[in-house]
C-alpha cells in the first residue's frame, strides 16, 4: 500500500496509523497526527480503491452504502500491511493508534469489528458503524474516540450512538465528542482528540 513512514523521537510511544478520508491522500493527515504526538511514528496510508478516481479504502455501492465483501477484503489487506510495516520499520505491532476521518474513520473501525489485536486505539472523526450482524472481537483493553456531528448529513446522531453502543458491548472503553457542525473535521475535535490520547497513551 502506498504510505509514508516517519520515524518518532519517542520509541516508547505508539505509532500513529493515519487514515484519509475520500479523495484524500497519505499527505493529508501528516500534520493532524504531528499536532496528536509530535514524537510518534507516523505511518499514513493512502487507499487502494479508486472512485471516480478518488482514493478510498473499500469500495461503496451508494451513499453509505458499503460494499460488504470488498470492505473485508480491504480490511484483511491493511491488517496484514500494518504486520509487514511493523516488521520492516521495527515498530510496536501492539502499539498502534489509528487516526481515521471520515472514509478512514470506517477502515479503522472496521479492523476494529474484525480483528482482536489490530489497534490498541483509534481517534475516529465522523464514522459510520462498518458492519452490522456481526458478532465483534473481544476488544477489552481497547480505547476508543469517536467525534461527532451533530448536524452530520452523512452520518446521523443515531449511527454514532450506535457504534458507541456496539464497541462498548465488545468491551471498548468509548469516548464520544459531540461537535455542533456538520460532516467537516474541526480543530476543536482535534484538541479533544489530543485531550483524550494523551489520557490513555
Amino acid at each position: 500500500m502506498k504510505h509514508i513512514f516517519q520515524q518518532g523521537t519517542d520509541a516508547t510511544k505508539p505509532t500513529l496509523l493515519l487514515l484519509h478520508g475520500t479523495g484524500g491522500t497519505e499527505q493529508d493527515l501528516v500534520p493532524l497526527g504531528k499536532e496528536i504526538d509530535r514524537e510518534a511514528n507516523i505511518l499514513s496510508v493512502r487507499g487502494n480503491v479508486l472512485e471516480n478516481g478518488m482514493p478510498r479504502f473499500f469500495k461503496r455501492h451508494a451513499e453509505g452504502v458499503f460494499d460488504e465483501e470488498d470492505l473485508i477484503f480491504r480490511t484483511k489487506e491493511l491488517y496484514d500491511f500494518l504486520d509487514e510495516a511493523a516488521e520492516k520499520y521495527a515498530f510496536d505491532r501492539d502499539n498502534v493508534f489509528a487516526i481515521g476521518y471520515s472514509n478512514g474513520a470506517n477502515i479503522a473501525g472496521s479492523l476494529l469489528f474484525h480483528y482482536e489485536n489490530a489497534l490498541k486505539g483509534a481517534m475516529l472523526h465522523h464514522p459510520m458503524v462498518p458492519r452490522r450482524g456481526i458478532t465483534l472481537p473481544n476488544l477489552s483493553g481497547v480505547s476508543v474516540f469517536i467525534a461527532a456531528g451533530m448536524n452530520d448529513p452523512i452520518c446521523p446522531p443515531e449511527e454514532s450512538e450506535e457504534l458507541k453502543r456496539l464497541l462498548e458491548e465488545a468491551g471498548v472503553d468509548v469516548t464520544l465528542f459531540w461537535e455542533n457542525k456538520g460532516h467537516q473535521l474541526t480543530m476543536n475535535e482535534v484538541a479533544k482528540a489530543k485531550e483524550w490520547y494523551k489520557s490513555v497513551s
